[in-house]
């Protein structure tokens, strides 16, 4: 290496000290990330029987399947996939809904968002505005992408998540349960993690 080239002792040093920084702060971003995509949100305190006092109308010759989502957490879609995977998995076809939270401090419009679309391209699924969150708190309902399935006498049979961890698309025990249970299945779990956003601003 030309003289003019060499790094001194003290250059090299700092160039050494502030990789290991980096490298350091990198890692400790990187384990935060992985802890964000793995923590679970609240559960719901759903009902054990539908609500008496939701707006949806309940299917009484099928199951009826509700998912309950924020228009603007975009860990949802991974939710919206899983949720076309499972329904074409199933031999028994519920009654679906996606329903939307809509504030009551927003204007009409703001819930329309790009995953509000998607949903509406699914087949047989009733896409829902709940404003002000009626029915996300009827059903108990805190986090983005909590899924509720109910049997065709009104009885909570699964509530949960169908991802794996936040905005994770893939096989996972949320999505396999309630293909189980539609499916006439009678070891699914009942229950599993969610993982997305807040429904609700603390306190609200």
């Amino acid at each position: 290496m030309p003289r003019s080239l060499r790094l001194s002792p003290l250059t090299r040093y700092w160039f050494g000290a502030v990789a290991v920084v980096w490298l350091c702060l990198a890692s400790v971003g990187l384990a935060v990330l992985w802890q964000y995509d793995n923590a679970p949100g609240k559960p719901a305190t759903a009902p054990g029987s539908w609500p008496s006092h939701s707006h949806l109308t309940r299917a009484v010759d099928a199951p009826t399947l509700v998912m309950l989502a924020h228009p603007q957490c975009s860990c949802s879609r991974a939710s919206l996939g899983e949720l076309e995977e499972l329904l074409a998995r199933t031999n028994v076809q519920p009654k679906t809904y996606i329903v939307f939270l809509k504030p009551a401090s927003f204007g009409d419009g703001w819930e329309q968002t790009d995953l509000w679309r998607t949903a509406t391209r699914l087949r047989d699924v009733s896409v829902v505005r709940d404003d002000d969150g009626i029915e996300a708190r009827a059903f108990g309902a805190a986090t983005s992408g909590q899924t509720l399935l109910y049997d065709r006498n009104g009885r909570l049979q699964f509530s949960g998540g169908i991802t794996s961890s936040r905005a994770h698309q893939g096989d996972n025990a949320g999505r396999q349960s309630l293909v189980a249970l539609l499916n006439g299945g009678r070891n699914a779990r009942t229950g599993t993690n969610v993982y997305g956003c807040p429904l609700f601003a603390s306190g609200s």
